[in-house]
């Protein structure tokens, strides 16, 4: 989910300098409507690297439970709620039920994908305003422009990929996944796809494929943002199991329980 528009205006102080490697300038910390629950009030620091992450360093601010936006990077700091949990998955030990397994196989045979730097056009601009509208996602400051779509998902301040999904029989753009790549790990940024295609699970099958390129590429790890357990488009997450969630600084399993629920392992 991308954060509201006035988190991505630098604050009305001036940006301070934080210790770090590489120091980071807090460029936006103010309180803000939650973007994933009503009626909440959210704190989202927004800190800007001063040159651009190693995949170490950029691992690093994952395992701490940080997420990029653009140039940026954030980590929830809400004054009374810790709804959010940042998630991901030890691809060696994820077991796809047979659900995904099969979203997989069809994919595979309707989909061609290729992999690329991320790129700024009309058809992806044009795509993801009809993924938003199409899955009633809309939010402040959407539909996007190229202006907007740029500065959310082509600008980065470290390694990015793209991901396109095109129709094997039209060659038609279907999805675009931006994915953020580490040392050890892949971090899924966004997915966006045609909602017309819903027969194909595109967002099922775009972390699928994710965690794929983490076993070829020898990554151990696929963080897949924010867990918000009363969020439509966020509680989904819960589905990949086993996964582990941050809580505290810890990262805690979760997987089945014999009961059917889903709970610390």
């Amino acid at each position: 989910m991308r954060l509201p528009v006035e988190t991505m205006k630098v604050g009305t102080r001036r940006p301070r300098l934080l210790d770090g490697h590489p120091p980071e300038l807090l460029v936006y910390d103010e309180d803000t409507n939650c973007p994933y629950l009503e009626a909440r009030v959210a704190r989202l620091p927004m800190r800007l690297p001063t040159r651009p992450l190693t995949s170490g360093e950029f691992s690093e601010r994952l395992h701490t439970g940080d997420r990029r936006q653009g140039l940026v990077l954030y980590r929830p700091n809400c004054p009374a709620c810790n709804a959010c949990e940042a998630i991901r998955l030890d691809v060696a030990q994820f077991e796809p039920n047979k659900t995904q397994r099969r979203v997989h196989r069809r994919g595979r045979r309707a989909l061609n994908i290729e992999i690329g730097q991320p790129q700024l056009s009309p058809d992806r601009v044009a795509l993801y305003n009809k993924h938003k509208i199409g899955r009633s996602l809309l939010g402040e400051g959407d539909p996007i422009d190229e202006t907007g779509y740029g500065a959310f998902l082509v600008d980065s301040c470290t390694e990015t990929l793209e991901l396109r999904y095109t129709l094997a029989e039209t060659g038609a753009l279907a999805g675009v996944a931006i994915i953020d790549r580490g040392s050890d790990a892949l971090s899924a940024v966004y997915t966006y796809f045609d909602p017309q295609l819903s027969r194909l699970s595109l967002g099922v099958f775009s972390i699928l494929e994710q965690i794929d390129l983490c076993k070829r590429w020898g990554l151990r790890w696929l963080y897949l943002g924010l867990y918000v357990a009363d969020c439509r488009s966020m509680a989904y997450k819960a589905n990949y199991l086993p996964h582990q969630r941050l809580h505290d600084g810890q990262w805690q399993t979760y997987d089945r329980r014999p009961d059917g629920s889903i709970g610390p392992a």
